[in-house]
């Protein structure tokens, strides 16, 4: 046997004995409200299908958020993809910044969708857009693991999409939630208002939601201040989130619904801190300090977006959903003094020009699907097909100085999909295709000074790629079931890195290689057992990219650079939880991955990625107590794996391990519940693990204990 897969196997049986039984499954479940672990068939997803599919029938590794879990996290922190970190095995540690660079779901960048919305520009991927809502809006958060091409470009990882709250019964309820957080230092506090009101009158119903952060500052557990992030920092910081639904349900027995949505969402530095760099030679980690940043305007994330969805359960024997949408999304990053790359001696001698960088993006489209059970009566077949079409446009600026850094780039995508299933009693097979048929259009440009103000000639790239999937699962005796699976994702390669950096004479957009698009095949296999009051998963799987994207960063210009060369990615995934008996619960996670690139342009396989695309092994474990029922307490490890890689060679890296213990609890009252939150409950000093690796001015502590105080009432 491959001595890899052995030692997964007896990692595995290790991790098997911490949750106290060996039963895997396939598809990772989430607690019903009243903490009972029930039948898988109980639980869908729309992810991936656009209509509701129990995930007992998928055969793919699929996990699903629940809204106990994602207020679970947010006692401890506002991150908003802190909660996957802790909960999906696959996703990277989370970055405590508004940056999520390297945050990548099984070594490749996720698509996040809002909705169905794509929250991603892979065009000029920023690495910003994992902070797009207030989290409090969001019901249940569906992780589709692994590249699929079913939602469009960019899902190279997997899929990541949230789901926002709707009415559920007939009448009002309103929600207030407040918190309050410090750590002993005046700086350091913040705190949080937000309002849902939901209504639901006959066959119509309403949703809104706001909300208000205010971010201090925090430290780590030797009392400095942890440092500003380059790259977009949530630290002093205020937030603010606008949400609307509206649904009205018609026509004969409410078979047709019309749906409205709104959100509006920005994130903004304050503006009282600088950076206070540090010294990794010395061991001393870049810090903060009061001041007046240069430039004018601080970093923000803004995304805005507007739907109206239309579902008919009437046409033709199925059901027809369509979805329209606009979405803006806007990114500014941290100014600079002197940065080489934003120098032009036609505005300021070299060396002391300031700017700063800003990406937008404007997307539009259409989503759009029918599908059908048991057709041409055919008990167990379902059919899904669809058509999707979008526009996005995505430029980036120099905004202090109205530069044109990366050119706009025009991308528009027609996508024909269809997707079937049939059931024969304990086995479900399942086939899709999807055709890509999308086109890049770039006009002139001329890059910056810093690249030589090279004139690029424009043109048009098209993309055509059909991109099928197959799977199988059969469900066996005693609850166990296995499954297998192979699919194709589609990206493109982070298309605004290439067109900035061309510094050659005589270039045109058609003639660079760098943005070919990113095609992954992805192979799969699970085994899995769930009971009354446990569950437990694993799958082993292998993607490849014979062209795969990475960025690395020039180690004199410190600028990121695109990497086109194969990328092979293997890892093994476990997830599983067991009620132990009324009162004790225990949930675990266990990952790990292995990536391999190219050193050289025709080398072999063999250099392994290290944490800005894979992250080292992890094991998350949650023990929850429900000493009565109105209260609860929950203890959280987090621990990741100390790694070395490519040892004596080129992209040598070694990261140290981390442990890390977070306790919340909550208690009910007549005046509402109350939650305290200590994060980091042992006050631990540790460097956050992607700031381990030396990239540009990331030298970061992780935060010391935080303490959170929060109040919800319902009337």
């Amino acid at each position: 046997m491959n001595p890899t897969i052995t030692r997964l196997a007896s990692t595995a049986a290790t991790f098997a004995s911490l949750l106290g039984f060996a039963a895997p499954a396939s598809a990772q479940q989430t607690p019903a409200a009243k903490d009972e672990i029930v039948q898988m068939e109980a639980f869908s997803v729309t992810t991936g299908f656009r209509s509701p599919k129990s995930i007992d029938q998928i055969p793919g590794a699929i996990k699903l958020i629940s809204p106990i879990e994602v207020q679970q996290t947010l006692l401890l922190t506002d991150d908003a993809t802190a909660v996957l970190a802790r909960t999906v095995p696959g996703y990277a540690p989370a970055t405590q910044s508004m940056n999520n660079t390297g945050e990548t779901l099984r070594g490749r960048v996720a698509l996040r969708l809002f909705d169905g919305i794509s929250q991603t520009t892979p065009l000029r991927e920023g690495s910003r857009n994992g902070t797009f809502t207030d989290m409090d809006i969001v019901a249940q958060i569906e992780v589709i693991n692994g590249p699929s091409a079913s939602e469009g470009i960019g899902a190279a990882g997997g899929i990541i999409n949230y789901i926002s709250k709707s009415p559920t019964k007939e009448g009002s309820e309103t929600v207030l939630r407040s918190k309050f957080s410090s750590q002993g230092q005046t700086e350091s506090n913040g705190w949080r208002v937000g309002l849902n009101h939901m209504q639901k009158k006959g066959n119509t119903d309403l949703i809104f939601g706001t909300a208000f952060v205010k971010r201090g500052m925090f430290f780590d557990a030797k009392g400095r201040r942890v440092g500003l992030s380059q790259s977009g920092s949530s630290l002093d910081s205020e937030s603010k989130n606008l949400f609307l639904k509206a649904g009205h349900n018609f026509g004969d027995a409410n078979a047709q619904r019309l749906t409205l949505t709104i959100s509006r969402f920005r994130l903004e530095g304050g503006g009282h801190y600088v950076q206070d760099l540090g010294d990794r030679a010395r061991g001393i980690t870049d810090s903060s300090k009061k001041g007046v940043p240069v430039g004018a305007k601080t970093e923000f994330n803004e995304f805005n977006q507007y739907a109206v969805a239309y579902t008919n359960n009437a046409v033709l024997g199925g059901k027809l959903t369509a979805q329209v949408y606009k979405a803006s999304q806007a990114m500014r990053f941290v100014a600079e003094l002197g940065g080489a790359d934003k120098q032009d001696p036609l505005i300021a001698p070299l060396g002391t020009l300031v700017d700063q960088s800003e990406i937008n993006s404007q997307k539009k489209g259409l989503r759009s699907s029918w599908s059908r059970q048991n057709l041409f009566d055919v008990k167990g077949l379902e059919l899904n097909t669809g058509f999707d079409y979008m526009e996005e446009t995505a430029q980036q600026l120099l905004a202090l100085t109205n530069r044109v850094w990366v050119p706009p780039m025009n991308y528009t995508s027609k996508a024909p999909f269809v997707q079937a299933s049939y059931t024969q009693g304990p086995v479900t097979f399942s086939a899709g295709v999807r055709h890509e048929d999308g086109e890049l259009q770039v006009d002139d440009y001329t890059t910056v000074y810093f690249n030589n103000r090279r004139f690029v000639t424009g043109g048009t790239l098209n993309y055509q790629e059909t991109l099928p999937n197959a799977g199988v699962i059969v469900r066996l005796p005693q609850n166990w079931s296995v499954f297998g699976s192979y699919s194709k994702g589609f990206t493109l390669p982070n298309v605004g890195i290439p067109l900035r950096n061309v510094n050659t004479v005589g270039q045109s957009v058609q003639g660079i290689l760098d943005l070919q698009a990113v095609v992954v095949d992805n192979k799969e296999g699970g085994l899995s057992w769930h009971g009354k009051r446990g569950s437990f998963s694993t799958s082993y799987y292998r993607s490849y990219s014979e062209l795969g994207s990475s960025l690395t960063v020039d180690p004199v210009t410190r600028d990121f650079v695109l990497q086109r060369r194969p990328v092979l990615l293997k890892g093994l995934e476990f997830a599983g939880e067991v009620k132990l008996n009324e009162e004790f619960k225990l949930n675990g996670v266990y990952s790990h991955a292995t990536g391999f690139t190219r050193t050289t342009e025709t080398g072999p396989i063999e250099r392994q990625q290290g944490m800005g695309n894979v992250s080292p092994d992890k094991i998350n474990l949650s023990l929850t107590w429900k000493f009565s029922p109105k209260g609860r307490v929950t203890l959280d490890q987090e621990t990741l794996r100390a790694r070395d890689i490519n040892v004596g060679r080129a992209g040598e890296e070694h990261t140290g391990g981390l442990t890390l213990f977070h306790l919340s609890a909550s208690y009910s009252t007549k005046w509402g519940e109350v939650s305290v939150g200590l994060e980091n409950l042992t006050d631990k000093f540790y460097i956050l693990p992607w700031a381990q690796i030396d990239q540009f001015q990331n030298y970061f502590a992780g935060r010391g204990r935080v303490i959170s105080v929060s109040h919800a009432i319902k009337f």
